[in-house]
């Protein structure tokens, strides 16, 4: 028997868009709606590939619903599937485990949900498939689940579900932990992973597959997002096809500016390393972070001078891509000879400053500063930035030396 089936998993539907610090509010506003534009365009992908059956591994939902609003959005679009043949089946996760949401529409009778209590099976009759998987009933599932799975079917497809950080994924946090080989050992053709947000091959024959999300939500997951389809020829995975569908996508890029011998060359240099990711991220919206690294002469200038560049980087977005923003400009550069004693033979402000940041009464008063500052931003600009004092004091201690130190040259 030959078919084709999708496997996506973590649609964290409900989940806003994390991070971006956008001037413009209706933005900010299409930003938050790409998971379920993702959502949408995962299931036209289906659709139009005409697969027999989708698997979703699980966080299907981002938590307990504020209205029920996502939960008939999800109907809707699993609607969709229903009208076109194609089943659903899902087990939950630990952002929607039982006890983390307990809000519930009526689903097309196409949808199937794995028990939270024990491994189930699920059989497909005409396909010969059959489905094992086990859903979190309570968000902390700490256990090896994977090891309780039942043996496969003899003679069908067997495909196994499981929302699991699997071994070497110390990235994300540790639920229903089991090893590569556990999955093996169940002698299952194909597991159907869940929870890490990278895409991932861990093991082929059998084939042990992380999708990853649909839709990148900060900064911390950039770039293409999406799901997997899964063709079989003769009872064995022929090939596993990464599909793409995320509609804002997140972009971090470091430029080096060790080689800049001036401002221009800098600037050049950041539109230059640019051009690859943005075009890349042709025909979607973008949120990006640039980082300028490296021992560098424009170091002190680059700290003055930030909000101005900050303006420049934005303008080269423009240039490339109508729908990209600068997430933040993060100026990581060091000095590159130190302006202890010749620019300032009677007062090294570098010295006077150092070691401020474990000053006590000053870290107290940059407390209240700070604190003071959030109080009277809108509240919808996100401040995240001002959560770091480490690295507020360290800026302004560098902007000092280098105003200083211009101020008597």
């Amino acid at each position: 028997m030959n078919f084709s089936f999708l496997h996506a998993a973590d649609l964290h539907l409900g989940s806003p868009l994390l991070g971006l610090t956008s001037k413009d509010e209706a933005v900010a506003r299409r930003f938050a709606a790409a998971n379920r534009d993702a959502f949408s365009e995962l299931v036209t992908v289906a659709i139009q590939e005409k697969v027999a059956f989708a698997v979703l591994a699980g966080d299907l939902f981002d938590g307990e619903w504020k209205d029920a609003s996502i939960g008939l959005f999800f109907n809707k679009e699993i609607a969709r599937l229903a009208r076109a043949g194609i089943p659903v089946y899902f087990i939950r996760g630990n952002h929607d485990a039982e006890t983390e949401v307990t809000k519930a529409v009526p689903l097309p009778p196409t949808v199937h949900e794995f028990s939270t209590r024990a491994p189930q099976t699920k059989r497909i009759e005409e396909l010969k498939v059959a489905l094992h998987g086990r859903g979190f009933a309570d968000r902390a599932v700490t256990d090896n689940i994977a090891v309780t799975y039942p043996p496969p079917v003899d003679g069908w497809f067997n495909i196994g579900l499981l929302h699991t950080s699997c071994e070497g994924h110390t990235a994300h946090a540790t639920y229903a932990p089991c090893s590569t080989a556990d999955l093996v050992n169940r002698n299952y053709h194909y597991w159907a992973l869940g929870h890490v947000h990278d895409h991932a091959v861990l093991h082929r024959d059998p084939w042990i597959v992380y999708p990853g999300n649909l839709q990148g939500r900060s900064i911390r997951e950039c770039g293409p997002k999406g799901a997997v389809i899964v063709d079989v020829r003769d009872g064995h995975v022929a090939g596993v096809r990464r599909v793409i569908v995320d509609r804002a996508r997140w972009l971090e890029v470091q430029v080096d500016l060790s080689g800049a011998d001036g401002l221009e060359r800098a600037l050049l240099l950041v539109k230059d390393a640019l051009a690859d990711p943005l075009g890349e991220a042709k025909g979607r919206m973008a949120a990006v972070r640039v980082t300028l690294t490296g021992p560098c002469a424009l170091h002190g200038e680059l700290m003055t001078r930030a909000a101005d560049l900050r303006d420049d980087v934005q303008a080269f977005i423009d240039h490339a891509h109508d729908e990209a923003w600068l997430e933040a400009l993060k100026i990581r550069t060091t000095a590159l000879v130190s302006t202890r004693g010749a620019a300032l033979p009677a007062l090294d402000p570098e010295a006077i400053l150092t070691g401020m940041e474990h000053d006590p009464e000053l870290l107290d008063r940059a407390k209240d500063l700070v604190g003071l500052i959030k109080t009277r931003l809108p509240g919808n600009l996100a401040t995240s930035e001002l959560d770091d004092l480490d690295a507020l004091i360290r800026e302004a201690r560098i902007v000092a030396i280098a105003r200083a130190s211009a101020a008597e040259c």
